[in-house]
């Protein structure tokens, strides 16, 4: 039997955001918006904010955050490919200046950012004016209302919305890359490089509530004026090897082949930890099983950040007498996050077996698994 499993961010309720159109329908006198750090803020604003239980983050890659390059410079840093944490992250600055740039310093560097949906609000008024962080209101064409001033007594109402926003978590420079200071109008710059990996993580991941990205720079700090960059996105993967030294908290028998659950065994062929995309089967043993109406076989992935979610992507009904021998061919999803436990962002795997009894609750085996 095989399960047909769905995308893991298209699982996601309420994907929307303020990209197109006007918030709420109200005259606002400013919008909700998302920001992100450099490199980072190629999409700032209405793109990275939606309506209240909205999802903005799962409607954006993360490779489109990425900005890549700044007027003053053309060009690409090319990457030989993915890296592994603890590796090295291998490729070529290949770029002109488009005017000349006078630099204190120029350095390449990998920059890391965590990304998370956070809750915003205001309160709205029937005139479509919004007061927020306690300044009073505008609206357009109208005159200044002072909070706390007295005014007509006007129906009131909190509108929220959810924003999406990020903070650095690393930054390292590496001064042995060579970088001119200085660079003429039309000077090119061609300059191959290896760098590390994140030593220990955390890995690229993109959980749709929250999100780790890294990117590669090169910057040139300008005195008195806008800096001078390009950069591009690279995905740092998890490494199998600090999975299983202990580096990342895991569920008890997430590394394993088989686990025995209570009178079942629950087993994943190729032992874990599985990549994204990848194929597999998942093995029931429950000789046991109790009678019930049904039975069925669910993937789940838990995400818990600023906002958590439990994803159910496949389900198959099964006799409940397949429960005693029975294997489902299952694939992972192409844009599964990996494993992980972080500030700010954790998520699990899990494959579960239920038994639907009639006025009684389910009963059911489950065990973890890893993604990498």
């Amino acid at each position: 039997m095989e399960i047909p499993v769905s995308g893991f961010l298209a699982a996601l309720p309420r994907q929307e955001s303020f990209a197109d159109g006007v918030p709420f329908g109200l005259r606002l006198p400013t919008r909700p918006t998302g920001s992100l750090p450099v490199p980072f803020d190629a999409l700032n604003g209405g793109a990275l904010a939606g309506p209240e239980g909205s999802h903005p983050l799962a409607l954006v890659r993360l490779a489109d955050l990425v900005r890549p390059a700044t007027p003053g410079l053309e060009g690409t840093i090319e990457l030989a490919g993915p890296a592994r944490i603890g590796e090295a992250i291998s490729g070529t600055l290949r770029v002109r200046a488009r005017k000349r740039i006078e630099a204190r310093g120029a350095a390449l560097r990998l920059v890391g950012v965590r990304i998370a949906e956070q809750a915003g609000s205001g309160e709205a008024r029937d005139d479509g004016a919004i007061g927020v962080g306690g300044f009073g209101t505008v609206t357009p064409g109208r005159p200044v209302r002072v909070a706390g001033a007295a005014e007509p007594d006007r129906p009131r109402e909190t509108v929220r919305w959810v924003e999406v926003h990020g903070r650095e978590i690393e930054a390292l420079a590496f001064p042995d890359v060579p970088l001119p200071a200085t660079l003429e109008a039309g000077q090119s710059v061609e300059v191959p490089f290896t760098i590390p990996a994140p030593r220990l993580g955390p890995p690229t991941a993109h959980a749709g509530v929250a999100a780790i990205a890294w990117a590669v720079e090169a910057r040139w700090e300008v005195a008195m004026g806008a800096d001078e960059r390009v950069a591009v996105p690279v995905e740092i993967r998890q490494h199998p090897d600090l999975l299983r030294a202990g580096v990342v908290r895991l569920p008890a028998g997430a590394l394993f082949d088989g686990v025995d659950a209570e009178g079942a065994t629950l087993a994943i062929r190729p032992v874990p930890p599985l990549a994204p995309g990848a194929p597999f089967t998942f093995a029931v043993t429950w000789p046991g099983a109790p009678d019930g109406r049904s039975a069925r076989v669910e993937l789940l992935v838990d995400v818990r950040g600023a906002a958590n979610e439990t994803l159910t992507l496949a389900t198959l009904e099964i006799d409940r007498a397949a429960l005693a021998g029975t294997e489902i061919a299952l694939t992972l999803p192409a844009d599964a996050p990996p494993t992980m436990e972080t500030d700010g962002l954790s998520v699990g795997w899990r494959l579960r077996a239920i038994v639907d009894r009639k006025l009684r609750s389910d009963e059911h085996r489950e065990r973890a698994f890893v993604v990498a």
